[in-house]
């Protein structure tokens, strides 16, 4: 039995709101798992919820297209918000393929996520890509970093190294910790300290994803987080960052459940697609 001292992600379980949050979780997830059309058509389900989580996403990060628009398009390179949501389709897709390696190798899985999303190195961070001698590996002194939504003043690369370090040492350990705890941190941890120079949201969520899915909460990937935080709009989700970036209980505590919330609401969106399925609707 781990004790919070080995497993400090295990005490951020008691922080005011999480078991609430935990709890809900379990529900929606189970209540998407049971639905009928899950036992025929869960790969169906399983699509939908990566397009929808990659327009989730995207639009957090600045690119709100429709879903349909997102759905039609098949170029992605033909100015910034394009590649946003270009960026995003990938990682939806490249997630799945990384779940074997995540607690093994986290810090590999970050460099993998980061090289996804930038693409064509060759575009540059003036086409809004990311230039191509810093593609898949941490910023360094004097690098800028293109994040259009986070503002928080950035750590340094020395202080970087040391908390993604930090990380992978606790996601290779493993945790009692809930499922939805680790991937919280994992997300907020990556939102603070930006290790990229671009792309950094949207690796932060394709992370955190990677997180539920691999821990067995949601084995299926229909659950789209990215669906809910989006739906909760950007002041509600930088308002619950800070709370992170405070470090204190009711700080990181409600950055947990707001994540959670998050998970709900993607549940819901793919229940939502299994009852159209079920009708004949989609």
């Amino acid at each position: 039995m781990s004790t919070h001292a080995s497993d400090p992600l295990a005490a951020l379980g008691s922080l005011p709101g999480v078991a609430d949050a935990v709890d809900s979780v379990r529900k929606a997830v189970d209540r998407v798992y049971g639905h009928r059309v899950m036992r025929r058509r869960s790969n169906e389900i399983s699509s939908e919820a990566a397009l929808r989580g990659a327009r989730g996403s995207a639009a957090l990060s600045g690119a709100d297209w429709a879903l349909e628009e997102v759905r039609r398009r098949t170029d992605f390179g033909a100015d910034p918000e394009a590649r946003t949501v270009g960026a995003a389709l990938r990682l939806g897709a490249e997630a799945g393929q990384l779940l074997s390696i995540w607690r093994q190798s986290p810090l590999r899985v970050l460099a993998r996520l980061h090289l996804v999303a930038a693409g064509d190195p060759g575009a540059g961070a003036s086409g809004g890509g990311a230039a191509g001698d810093s593609v898949g590996r941490p910023r360094l002194d004097g690098e800028t970093v293109d994040e259009p939504l986070v503002t928080s003043p950035l750590p340094s690369p020395d202080e970087v190294a040391g908390r993604l370090e930090g990380l992978a040492e606790l996601i290779v350990a493993g945790s009692e910790a809930p499922a939805l705890v680790t991937a919280a941190v994992v997300h907020g941890e990556l939102l603070a300290l930006r290790p990229f120079t671009s792309y950094n949201g949207l690796v932060a969520r394709a992370a955190e994803r990677i997180a539920l899915v691999g821990s067995g909460l949601d084995p299926k990937a229909v659950c789209p987080a990215e669906v809910g935080h989006a739906e909760q709009g950007r002041a509600a989700y930088l308002a619950a960052f800070e709370g992170y970036l405070s470090g204190t209980p009711e700080g990181v505590g409600g950055w947990i459940a707001h994540c959670g919330r998050a998970v709900e609401l993607g549940a819901r969106e793919s229940t939502a697609v299994c009852e159209a399925l079920q009708r004949g609707a989609a």
